[in-house]
């Protein structure tokens, strides 16, 4: 295992064995609503979720827009994490919102409200300090933005892109033009079979790698998540959680931690990306603990790596 290298969220900055992590997304205000409770204009957006879970082992550049609504105390939160906000942008009009109400089991959510405000015309536009960032996580933000991002980028050395079956179904000639682009694909598995139009994951995957990325992740929430790549499959559990909180961000902070454990290691990506899902699923795990950001603004590396020591041992056999 890896020795402690910080122990609060953005500490990395400070290291400089560690490369830097452009998050881009959406930053947002969520509201949710679970059988138990109602908590209204958290924190929310996938790369507010992915950037904050990436900063425990890298630095973190996050792109995004906000509008002039957007409360300072998550601000804050950003700047306690050490995130470069150069390309936060702030602009008048109302932040992106979103409502959703969970059912009892807590997989199954509805959306209740999409207000986009100022996210309806976000253009990503990269400062140039970000422009030769080596490690690049796409939200699940249009295709269409995410070629715009990879246009200003010079030579990345690892992209992951994340998606959802929105862009699927009405951006889907942009999602598979971009395809090629990326190193490695996040979706979950009914993502999968609308993408390739298989029911057996499997095949789903390998059709996926025939579409250009030599890295597919598939995630399967509370049941972990598939690896797939060129040393072949790895399956990574998830973290089996008592009580759920709130699952929201869930997906995107396993894809934050799981490509800034990578941004943080030495070696080669093959060798270090099966650990990097187990460091990915264990963040995941903390964030449905509390609602929001709330249990990620007290958690620390130590608590980290002593819970991916954990998940690490459930898999072995003796």
């Amino acid at each position: 295992m890896n020795p402690i290298l910080h122990s609060t969220p953005g500490a990395a900055i400070h290291s400089r064995q560690h490369m830097n992590v452009l998050v881009v997304g959406s930053t947002a205000l969520d509201s949710i609503k679970t059988p138990s409770r109602v908590k209204p204009r958290l924190l929310g957006g996938s790369a507010s979720h992915a950037a904050v879970a990436a900063s425990f082992f890298a630095p973190v550049q996050l792109v995004g827009v906000v509008g002039d609504d957007f409360p300072r105390r998550y601000l804050k939160l950003f700047r306690k994490c050490h995130l470069c906000l150069a390309g936060l942008q702030t602009l008048s009009g109302k932040t992106f919102h979103w409502s959703g109400e969970y059912e009892i089991n807590m997989n199954n959510r509805r959306t209740l409200k999409t207000e986009l405000g100022v996210f309806e015309n976000f253009q990503p536009d990269l400062p140039e300090s970000y422009r030769r960032t080596p490690f690049v996580l796409l939200g699940n933000i249009a295709p269409k933005l995410q070629h715009h991002v990879l246009d200003q980028l010079h030579k990345p050395r690892f992209v992951m892109a994340d998606t959802m079956d929105l862009w699927l179904n009405i951006a889907k000639p942009d999602l598979l033009r971009l395809l090629p682009r990326v190193d490695a694909l996040v979706l979950n598995d009914s993502e999968a079979r609308l993408l390739t139009g298989l029911d057996n994951i499997v095949a789903a995957i390998k059709a996926i790698h025939r579409l250009g990325p030599p890295y597919v992740i598939l995630k399967k929430g509370e049941h972990g998540a598939i690896l797939s790549g060129p040393k072949g499959l790895f399956l990574a559990p998830a973290f089996p959680l008592a009580k759920v909180v709130d699952p929201t961000g869930a997906g995107d902070s396993f894809a934050g931690a799981t490509l800034g454990y990578l941004a943080s290691q030495p070696g080669s990506i093959a060798d270090n990306i099966r650990r990097a899902l187990i460091y990915g699923a264990t963040v995941a795990s903390f964030w449905c603990e509390d609602f929001g950001l709330a249990r990620a603004a007290k958690l620390n590396r130590n608590e980290i790596n002593r819970r991916a020591r954990m998940l690490e041992g459930l898999t072995r056999t003796a």
